[in-house]
């Protein structure tokens, strides 16, 4: 019997995602010790067994036999590793939601903020932005219902919703004396998760924010919109990778593609050597050759360390930021059935195309460039990384573990964007010595291998 499973890469604070694939089934051979150590398995599962009757027999209050097995099976996980866990149907359906990309909504960006729920910004082209809903608007309720007191998952959920259906919203705009209401009709939401600008003129910069269904998509019509743009002037390409907590294990793969000629990409090495894959690129770089820089950080994690570790194995892009998150681990999602929810086993490692595994370590930047960080946030903007986490997997060498996160809101204040310009248009700097991006050599190489929603 072949079961359908699904691959997610996401660090352990922000995030998840997946891409499917088949698993084959195993033949197995069992002998003397292994029958032994299968007896001894059973007989741990019977004192199980016994200690679950005991729970629903005598424990003060009678408990819920559900919620007894779901505790058990999210204990055993959680021992293993700390991406190992068990989803109920109601997270499993919003894990699909948020790898999709897409879903039915309002269209608008929102976080928690002093226990209220604030309105980052609004999705052009969505019922949000048709009906004026602007960036800093306070949500007060939902269909007549108080949002205070809501977590912002749940007042998320509320908004979303079937195509073609109705919610009221009442808002608290500064500068207008009494709230606005207005009804929306939910439509179809794309989430962008990558955005785009021109730089300084003649720089195409592009912020890739997470790795779902819709990345690669969005990447190609942002590199063909910057370079029609700018035109011959154009410098090269600025990837944003920082604060990108991951995302699905094909959209990093097609990520890189986008940059590469030819060449491994990432390797994945479960437990069994059966069980090794490579992907490779395929013909055609879509920024014809320009020189690429990738902006990484401490926030930089899992899908995001794949793409960074391509291009910069490849001498494709020059890395500059600081250090990593360091999640070498690739998780598997099993749907338990109808109703079961799934589980997330971590199943192998990743690998460079080097055949380096960056787990526990992260990627180290051509540059480093450490950020001005404002006083009153500097207790904030460091990410321990994957080593700091009780129950990592352990690195095959010296382990690393923090990493400053801090983006600057001004990209006038942004020190590795400024230098990220300053490289493209062949500034010397004194910040590293480090070699020019590279201008287009593709030479395959040796294979030893925050909290805010959409809705």
């Amino acid at each position: 019997m072949m079961r359908k499973t699904s691959v997610i890469l996401l660090s352990a604070a922000c995030g998840a995602a997946l891409t499917l694939f088949v698993t084959q089934p195993r033949a197995v051979l069992m002998g003397s010790s292994a029958r032994a150590a299968t007896s001894d398995t059973y007989r741990q599962l019977n004192l199980f067994g016994d200690v679950f009757e005991r729970v629903r027999s005598d424990y003060v209050e009678k408990p819920d036999d559900s919620k007894l097995v779901e505790s058990a099976i999210s204990g055993m996980l959680a021992g293993l590793d700390p991406h190992s866990s068990y989803m109920d149907a109601k997270s499993f359906r919003d894990m699909q939601v948020q790898t999709r990309g897409e879903f039915g909504g309002l269209g608008i960006e929102v976080t928690m903020e002093d226990g209220l729920i604030k309105v980052v910004s609004p999705i052009d082209d969505t019922p949000a932005s048709k009906a004026g809903i602007m960036a800093n608007d306070i949500i007060t309720t939902l269909d007549d219902e108080a949002v205070q007191g809501l977590t912002l998952n749940q007042a998320v959920e509320k908004m979303r919703g079937p195509v073609n259906t109705k919610i009221r919203l009442k808002i608290v705009r500064k500068g207008q004396d009494s709230p606005i209401e207005v009804t929306l009709v939910r439509d179809n939401i794309r989430v962008r998760s990558v955005r785009a600008r021109v730089e300084a003129d003649d720089i195409a910069y592009i912020r890739i924010t997470t790795f779902n269904e819709q990345t690669t998509e969005g990447l190609k019509k942002e590199i063909a919109n910057l370079s029609s743009q700018i035109g011959d002037k154009l410098k090269g390409y600025v990837i944003d990778l920082r604060n990108n907590p991951g995302g699905l294990l094909e959209e990093a793969v097609t990520v890189s593609d986008a940059f590469l000629e030819r060449g491994e990409i990432v390797s994945t090495r479960g437990r069994n050597a059966e069980e090794t894959q490579r992907r490779a690129a395929h013909a055609g770089d879509l920024t014809k050759g320009k020189p690429v820089i990738v902006l990484i950080n401490g926030g930089s994690a899992s899908a995001s360390e794949i793409v960074a570790g391509a291009l910069q194995d490849h001498k494709r892009a020059t890395l500059v930021g600081t250090r990593s998150f360091g999640k070498g681990s690739v998780q598997t999602i099993i749907p338990l059935g109808s109703g079961n929810g799934a589980l997330r086993l971590t199943t192998a490692r990743y690998y460079t195309p080097s055949g380096k595994s960056i787990q526990a370590k992260g990627i180290v930047p051509d540059i480093e460039v450490l950020q001005d960080v404002p006083d009153e946030l500097k207790a904030r903007t460091d990410t321990k990384g994957e080593a700091s986490l009780r129950g990592h997997l352990k690195s095959d060498g010296d382990e690393k573990t923090g990493s400053q996160s801090y983006v600057p809101p001004d990209a006038k204040d942004d020190k590795a964007l400024k230098l990220a310009d300053d490289l493209l248009h062949g500034i010397k700097s004194t910040a590293s010595s480090a070699p020019p991006p590279a201008n287009g050599d593709k030479a395959a190489v040796d294979n030893k291998q925050g909290s805010k929603a959409a809705n």
